[in-house]
């Protein structure tokens, strides 16, 4: 159903999901969905009713920002909404887009969708509910798309469509939001080095499960490998060793693995205190020109980073008998991603964090890095996650994060990610990946460095193609001089 301005319908579900998509282009600026949950006076109840990208999760876990999607020609950022943990006193929500680098002028296919977020599997897709496509923007850089409110005891969604010229700023400051001076509109913008405190609630600590024992092999590596890392080997056996061979769908092979960490301790799980600082709505996007910043002069030096890989695919079925072959045997149904780290400590030791071989690292002791889990199935929709507890920044020399692919895709052709650090204190990180035009199945993502004390973060968004017989982990390795020694194991 598509809605006119003014007109509104009914939501007959219990959460929905609200999607913000658009054209994208080389001049088309970002844009961004963000919510606020007001009360029967119109207006917020306190800063953490305000829900967009720095401040991505309410307290009451109803409404959650989940960030954004790259479609090829198009982009997504989608809300979440779970109407029945909506708290009694709030009485509507408001969804609302802003425009980063431009006006709403220049941004075509803008159209919001509520989805049935318990339709279609569970992912709301193909559960359409209604659809709003805004036509008459022009110079505002906010834009008030619609509002789920109460009505009869159940709830409804009206279509705004109204302009702010003033921004996210000043669109959230009419509801009552506390907004950082240099946030506003005519405010000098805050350069890449300057402080950047957040909203205590923009990224609480996230609660990470105690990981499962670790069983590496810590068999010999062939000949011609740098030596072993300086790190305890576990006792647990592991699989057989062999040479690792070129990647094939869908059997993949024998992936390697280090010598690993012992497993963590789950992560601390509370949240920071109220504070009375004003919502800062500033981020960073890291680019081929500007494409590294400093966290310690952003302020995000201490509490746990989350770093996010969110991924779509459009990857095609081959036709005919090959499409048939491919279909049988389970392959190109979807790519079996994992975020993986490298490390290396301030005392010179080294390793890695990753799925296979159940290192999952740890919060609480070396390396301080912990994988939150591994999406086998590409389902999870916010992805795979990495944390790395700030706290003990010292201790750590630089940190490489890269994704492999493990089965499901030759290539990462026809990805689309994005890749997102969102400290606890400071600015969030994000950047996209570019399109892939080589035979790879392993990536750099970002590198974080401790360079005399202060953390950068590299946007390295680099495709690299293993020769044959040599693994994505290893071919990391000797790209970026890691020097580890490495066996073949699985998950």
């Amino acid at each position: 159903m598509t809605m006119r301005k003014g007109t509104n319908v009914p939501v007959p579900a219990s959460a929905v999901r609200i999607e913000l998509g658009w054209s994208s282009g080389p001049l088309v600026p970002d844009v961004d969905a963000s919510a606020l949950l007001l009360d029967e006076s119109g207006r917020v109840r306190s800063d953490d009713d305000f829900v967009f990208y720095n401040q991505p999760r309410h307290p009451s876990s109803a409404v959650r920002h989940e960030g954004k999607n790259p479609l090829g020609a198009s982009c997504t950022d989608t809300l979440a909404v779970d109407l029945e943990r909506v708290e009694p006193d709030v009485d509507r929500i408001v969804v609302a887009a802003s425009a980063d680098g431009g006006t709403f002028g220049q941004v075509t296919g803008l159209y919001v969708r509520v989805l049935d977020a318990h339709g279609a599997g569970g992912s709301g897709a193909g559960g359409e509910l209604t659809r709003f496509d805004p036509a008459d923007a022009a110079g505002e850089t906010a834009y008030l798309l619609g509002e789920l409110y109460r009505r009869q005891g159940g709830w409804k969604f009206r279509a705004i469509g109204q302009g702010y010229e003033s921004g996210l700023a000043g669109l959230a400051t009419d509801f009552g939001i506390s907004v950082d001076d240099a946030s506003r509109p005519g405010s000098e913008p805050s350069p890449p080095g300057a402080a950047a405190p957040l909203h205590p609630h923009g990224a609480p600590t996230p609660k990470v499960p105690a990981p499962p024992p670790i069983s590496a092999p810590g068999l010999p590596d062939g000949p011609g490998v740098p030596g072993p890392p300086d790190l305890p080997a576990p006792s647990v056996p592991g699989p057989a060793a062999g040479t690792p061979s070129a990647p094939r769908v869908p059997t993949p092979p024998s992936a390697p693995i280090p010598s690993a960490p012992a497993p963590s301790a789950p992560a601390p799980s509370s949240a920071p205190a109220p504070s009375s600082a004003p919502v800062r709505l500033s981020k960073v996007t890291l680019t081929k020109e500007a494409p590294s910043v400093s966290l310690t002069k952003q302020g995000g030096t201490s509490g746990a980073m989350r770093v996010n890989l969110n991924w779509t695919t459009q990857a095609q079925q081959p036709k005919g008998l090959a499409g048939r072959l491919s279909r049988a045997m389970g392959a190109l149904t979807g790519p079996d991603l994992d975020l993986c780290a490298l490390y290396e400590l301030a005392d010179g030791r080294k390793g890695v964090v990753q799925a296979l071989g159940n290192s999952f690292g740890s919060l609480n002791r070396p390396p301080y890095i912990h994988l939150d889990g591994d999406d086998r199935t590409g389902a999870v929709e916010t992805g795979e996650n990495l944390t790395i507890n700030l706290d003990h920044a010292a201790e750590l020399r630089r940190v490489l994060i890269f994704v492999t692919i493990y089965e499901g895709a030759r290539s990462f052709a026809g990805l689309h990610a994005t890749v997102t650090l969102r400290p606890q204190h400071g600015a969030p990180v994000d950047f996209s990946l570019d399109e892939c035009t080589i035979p790879s199945t392993v990536c750099a993502l970002a590198l974080i460095t401790n360079e005399s004390g202060e953390l950068m973060v590299r946007r390295e968004a680099r495709y690299l193609v293993p020769r044959r017989g040599v693994s994505p982990q290893r071919t990391v390795d000797q790209e970026y001089g890691w020097g580890m020694q490495w066996t073949p194991g699985r998950k």
